[in-house]
């Protein structure tokens, strides 16, 4: 097959213990799963989840030990991080019981959500889509992957995020609203999971600007943290 021009590499992320590589798919994102995260956006209570999409080329990969360099986008003066556990799906599906869910479950991740928070609260406010937001280039640094198997008990572990040595974020997993399984089971009920598919299954409450020189460090109990500097 031949292509009118040269097609770009397939997203990857690297795999703990593993020399192959996870090819990505596409990027779900849980919106406002974290009770404390939603009060401080504006709302309240236990809605039903609701998902938007990063396309898999906006992946900035932070590989184990190294800093990765995030430019500041444009357009933005309101940059925030996000920091959330993101979900490796290695077994697709549709409509997926949350009793069989952890069963599609390749391995987990460090990741963070950074969003153009201007322009999403503009986009809001004029009732239009904020892809703008959220899906632009490097806006999900996302670290290795560590195989389900080896990733101790997701559900009991602590999320956390420093800027410049500072804490900013920190919560534990129990917390999300709706859990890993719950998610999965509204996501593929939506849409067919596919292998190579990633979920961020949302953040906690402190998420706030960063600026030009920022050093951001993320971390999942039992996972491999992510360090990122905003160019």
């Amino acid at each position: 097959m031949s292509y009118v021009f040269n097609p770009p590499a397939v997203a990857s992320l690297p795999v703990v213990g593993c020399g192959e590589r996870f090819p990505i798919h596409r990027i779900y994102c849980v919106g406002r799963n974290y009770e404390d995260h939603a009060k401080e956006m504006g709302f309240t209570g236990r809605e039903p989840p609701f998902f938007f999409l990063k396309p898999a080329d906006a992946t900035l990969v932070v590989d184990a030990g190294s800093t990765a360099r995030m430019d500041y986008p444009t357009l933005t003066q309101n940059l925030h991080h996000e920091i959330e556990l993101v979900v490796a799906i290695g077994k697709g599906g549709k409509n997926i019981k949350a009793a069989d869910a952890l069963q599609h479950i390749y391995g987990y991740a460090v990741g963070l959500d950074m969003t153009r928070r201007d322009l999403q609260n503009e986009m809001k406010k004029q009732g239009r889509p904020w892809c703008i937001g959220k899906g632009f280039e490097q806006s999900a640094p996302i670290g290795p992957i560590t195989p389900a198997a080896e990733a101790g008990d997701i559900a009991a572990a602590e999320i956390a995020l420093q800027v410049n040595g500072a804490d900013r974020q920190r919560s534990h997993i129990g917390k999300l609203i709706w859990n890993i399984a719950e998610t999965i089971e509204h996501l593929s009920a939506a849409w067919e999971l596919q292998p190579g598919d990633l979920i961020m299954t949302g953040t906690p409450e402190g998420v706030a600007a960063v600026v030009s020189g920022d050093v951001l460090e993320g971390s999942v109990t039992g996972l491999t943290p992510i360090k990122v500097q905003i160019a």
